[in-house]
């Protein structure tokens, strides 16, 4: 392709300032129109970010004859059906996390992509940070010998400090984000720990509603093996005091351990005789990384920075998790 032009399915908070002004900072990508239900709103974003287009129906920006490629930036529950239509249009795609509402629509997104020879890059974007990039750097030297577990959690209040402070109420409502802010958040986690770790062999949990306060369950645990014989043990609870909100990934081998927050800035690395600190600064539009290594992937340039396979196997460890249990 020589100029992608983007067209944007759901230009809400997370296209204003973490992906969406990052489609024109690369060469040969272009944002040319984008979507939103409330047409008012549609407008405003493109009035705020100089785009000449706007709609509030996917289907007219879809047949936009300007339009090559979609980014589908729509709650979860809208991902697949948006997504199909890119696809059958023969336009490449990029979907944000989740990228479907489960494992089963994730298979169909596997299915059409093959079926219609096209391209699908999932918006695990945390894989292209320098910040993990380090702790990929870190694994695969073997600093820390050979990794045997991995401790994952994330504990946070009924209104996680992760989450925009005026987001919209669907991430708790399981028929639109699929669960509840486990599935908002554990994705970046989990795809962190698939492209550390590779094939998983195993993995189990479950999920509760402790709280009670809306219909998502907001208490998960999960356990993962993976091939290389890695152990990781995952616990999410979104119900705990202020005082207690954690994010910490600890990755422990048998000659010391790495250690940074999935939403952080910092990376330690402790050994038997030495500690070292590394500190990072994000980009302004976090997913820059990401768009740029997807633009290359569109021109033949480079391997596909997320495959919708590798979503699959996400998603599949993400159901496993979340089979609710009763108090």
């Amino acid at each position: 392709m020589e100029t992608i032009n983007w067209g944007i399915i759901g230009c809400g908070d997370v296209t204003e300032k973490k992906s969406g002004p990052a489609f024109n900072k690369v060469p040969g990508s272009k944002l040319v129109a984008v979507m939103r239900r409330d047409v008012e709103k549609a407008a405003d974003y493109a009035k705020r970010h100089q785009i000449a287009k706007w709609y509030n129906d996917a289907t007219e920006l879809i047949n936009d004859e300007e339009v090559n490629a979609i980014y589908v930036a729509t709650p979860p529950s809208s991902h697949l059906n948006y997504a199909l239509a890119a696809l059958q249009k023969g336009y490449p795609v990029y979907v944000e996390k989740p990228v479907t509402m489960n494992a089963a629509e994730a298979q169909q997104l596997v299915d059409a992509v093959r079926q219609y020879n096209g391209k699908l890059i999932v918006a695990h974007y945390r894989r292209k940070l320098p910040m993990f990039l380090k702790v990929k750097e870190l694994l695969e030297q073997n600093a820390i010998g050979e990794v045997r577990t991995v401790q994952l959690r994330l504990w946070q209040s009924r209104k996680p400090a992760l989450v925009t402070k005026n987001a919209p109420s669907w991430r708790t409502q399981p028929d639109v984000s699929g669960g509840g802010y486990f599935h908002d958040l554990s994705p970046h986690q989990l795809d962190l720990m698939l492209y550390f770790f590779g094939k998983p062999v195993h993995y189990s949990g479950f999920s509760l509603n402790q709280a009670q306060i809306t219909s998502a369950d907001d208490h998960v645990c999960g356990t993962v093996l993976f091939e290389n014989n890695v152990v990781l043990n995952g616990s999410w609870c979104f119900n705990v005091a202020l005082t207690e909100n954690i994010d910490s990934c600890e990755i422990i081998g048998s000659e010391g351990k790495i250690s940074f927050a999935v939403f952080g800035d910092k990376v330690v690395l402790k050994t038997t005789s030495n500690e070292e600190t590394f500190t990072f600064v994000h980009p302004e539009n976090i997913q820059l990384p990401m768009i740029t290594s997807m633009v290359n992937y569109l021109n033949g340039n480079e391997e596909n920075p997320c495959t919708i396979d590798e979503a699959l196997t996400l998603m599949k460890m993400i159901d496993s998790f979340t089979k609710h249990v009763s108090n």
